[in-house]
């Protein structure tokens, strides 16, 4: 059986003063690829940021372990071993790409750098990366965020519709990089999606919105 590395125990969230999003989820993230699918406003991205741990999430309840670590005893230790990139963020506009990847890939020992060079180079980012991240298009910066993610050796990566904006050659590019990482036995990626895709193999596939309990 495919390694658990993720355990989810009872989980439910959602906005203040309207119906829950999530209700006594319990599941497993596996090692390999998982696709997290479900219409605009399903809750997709608000379920990654829970998973990823970072303030500022919704409160929720339940339990989340990662790799052995619960959230609830150790926040840091289970986010150091998280890659989340919200891609409504300007937290990087300042940086240019090559600074933006030092920031999201630091402390992570298992960091791929050659795989990273060669997703750089499979995203054509080789031209941009002493650009600031404000002067790229919205592609561009995907690009930046996904060379780093698919690189990175922590335990959990949590991409929010990663194809937005991406060219063809690009999104094949992404597929091969997933299709890689589905071999893995020490990674599991989530790849939240409102189309499903056919392109990669994934190990399950979970819908939203969840049934309770389910």
């Amino acid at each position: 059986m495919t390694q658990a590395l993720l355990q989810i125990e009872a989980l439910g969230f959602g906005y203040p003063e309207a119906p829950p999003l999530v209700s006594n989820w319990s599941g497993r993230i596996d090692a390999g690829v998982t696709l997290l699918y479900g219409d605009t406003g399903s809750g997709k991205s608000t379920l990654l940021r829970v998973l990823a741990g970072t303030p500022p999430a919704l409160p929720a309840k339940g339990r989340l372990t990662l790799a052995g670590v619960r959230l609830d005893q150790d926040a840091a230790a289970y986010r150091r071993d998280v890659f989340f990139v919200d891609p409504g963020t300007d937290a990087y506009d300042a940086m240019s790409c090559r600074e933006c990847t030092d920031a999201l890939v630091a402390g992570d020992a298992r960091f791929d750098a050659a795989a990273w060079q060669a997703l750089v180079d499979a995203f054509s980012l080789a031209p941009h990366l002493e650009k600031k991240m404000f002067m790229l298009s919205t592609g561009s910066k995907r690009k930046v965020w996904l060379a780093a993610g698919l690189a990175t050796g922590r335990a959990l990566t949590l991409l929010d519709e990663p194809t937005g904006g991406l060219d063809g050659p690009s999104r094949r590019a992404l597929w091969d990089a997933l299709t890689r990482i589905t071999a893995q036995p020490d990674r599991a990626v989530v790849v939240a999606s409102g189309e499903h895709i056919g392109d990669v193999e994934f190990n399950a596939t979970l819908e939203l919105p969840f049934a309770a309990g389910a």
